[in-house]
């Protein structure tokens, strides 16, 4: 019998992305994307976070909550090395692992006391869809976690650039202006699988309660439509 241990989930994540197409590939690549992390209320316990704002960032320890399986396989095909390609899954940050765990290094940008849900960690460079359960928040220590030196295995080969971001005036206008950065510099990183380059594609994106349609020809995307799907968009401002 395999041993097991019980989890609670103590908060869920709130973030611009309903579904996983367009999330960035790894935290910290967006720094303009914000999100809020919301406790479930056995955990909205001031004292729980005080010394908290003295962090420039956290990890956030959470869960592949769409990826959640049964079994499981000792390798994976990275898209970055095409699909084609198998390596170790515990040498990959793939969601399909034994246990469907992940982890992000985030910036902290404020706590916010005042919410009516609050605390609320308010955040940012997060890689996370909107409602996955988190299991725990931890301080990021410089001195203990940051390792300029160290090596990236196959995670460097085929590293993508950015994408030069286009939209006329008329589609610019649809975007609210406090989410424009954060959706250019999403879409610059290039949310397509890896292995898509048809220039006569066009993409569907979710992002804020928008619908972003947008075709990618080299290293120019270009916006093609933004329509606005979600009653309440202000939640993501």
């Amino acid at each position: 019998m395999e041993n097991s241990v019980p989890m609670k989930i103590i908060a869920h994540m709130n973030s611009p992305f309903p579904t996983k197409f367009g999330i960035p590939r790894q935290s910290g690549l967006v720094e303009s994307l914000q999100s809020r992390i919301v406790f479930e209320p056995a955990y909205r316990v001031p004292e729980a976070f005080r010394g908290l704002e003295g962090y420039s960032h956290i990890w956030i320890i959470w869960q592949f909550s769409e990826a959640v399986r049964d079994d499981w396989s000792p390798t994976i095909r990275p898209p970055r090395l095409g699909g084609n390609t198998r390596m170790g899954v515990f040498a990959s940050r793939s969601p399909f692992r034994p246990n469907a765990i992940g982890l992000s290094a985030v910036r902290l940008e404020r706590i916010d006391y005042d919410d009516p849900q609050g605390p609320v960690l308010v955040v940012s460079g997060a890689d996370l869809m909107d409602g996955t359960p988190v299991f725990d928040i931890k301080p990021y220590l410089p001195y203990a976690d940051a390792h300029p030196e160290a090596t990236g295995g196959f995670a460097l080969q085929q590293k993508e650039g950015v994408l030069q971001v286009d939209y006329s005036p008329e589609v610019a206008d649809r975007i609210p202006f406090a989410l424009r950065q954060a959706l250019t510099d999403v879409l610059a990183q290039d949310p397509r699988p890896q292995y898509h380059k048809d220039p006569q594609r066009i993409y569907g994106m979710a992002f804020a309660g928008l619908e972003v349609r947008f075709s990618v020809k080299e290293d120019l995307l270009t916006v093609i439509s933004v329509e606005q799907k979600e009653k309440d968009p202000d939640r993501f401002l």
